[in-house]
């Protein structure tokens, strides 16, 4: 395979080198997106154990500042954050209307950091799925490239062995290799990290509404 590679030239060696260019970034973006979705559910947990475990929001806000990963902890934050700014701003004799209004401003805040949070875990992911799609592509030019490079020599010499054409019709069907190899990995990927953020992202809505009950409750 490597002195295949090592062997190619022309568009074929230019395909190559983009092929194994997407090889290594699909692997960093993997190895990347994996130990981010991984913290982001992990802390996710922690926090929701003790959010529902502590009495004071306050508490639960110390505690959330020390889970950066944690897309609940960050709408938690959002949310405090908007609360307390309410109450600085507003008193008890506040109208039926206004208090409406407080909870509108906490409901957008915490949607607010609920789409920040999915952008950030859903980055690189759209990469994965650009090079699932169009690896195959570009690895089927460089073996077309190559396979019509072979014959044409054929034509140019009249005949040909088949130990002379079976070297470039092999760098040729290289690149297909390649191709395989960055676009499956991508695609599987993709699925299974989209599938965690779905999970993710229900979590978030469960958590935002739980949120804004409790807070609707004890605080309006």
């Amino acid at each position: 395979m490597i002195k295949l590679l090592t062997a190619s030239k022309g568009i074929v060696l230019g395909v190559v080198i983009i092929l194994l260019t997407l090889v290594l970034l699909c692997i960093f973006v993997i190895i990347y997106k994996l130990i981010q979705i991984s913290q982001a559910q992990s802390q996710s947990v922690s926090f929701l154990d003790r959010f529902w475990d502590s009495k004071r929001l306050d508490d639960i806000y110390r505690v959330a500042e020390g889970l950066k990963y944690s897309p609940l902890a960050a709408m938690f934050r959002a949310g405090y954050v908007e609360l307390s700014k309410v109450k600085k701003g507003g008193g008890d004799g506040e109208s039926m209307h206004a208090k409406m209004e407080d909870t509108d401003n906490i409901e957008r805040a915490l949607q607010r950091a609920k789409v920040s949070e999915m952008t950030k875990l859903e980055t690189l992911l759209p990469f994965l799925a650009t090079t699932g799609a169009a690896a195959p592509f570009i690895g089927l030019f460089g073996t077309v490239w190559g396979i019509m490079d072979a014959f044409l020599a054929i034509a140019a010499k009249g005949s040909a062995e088949l130990s002379e054409i079976s070297q470039p019709i092999a760098e040729a069907l290289v690149t297909t290799a390649l191709a395989l190899l960055s676009a499956v990995p991508a695609v599987v990927t993709f699925n299974y990290f989209n599938r965690r953020l779905k999970v993710l992202n229900a979590e978030m809505s469960t958590f935002g509404s739980d949120y804004l009950n409790i807070i609707r409750r004890h605080f309006f």
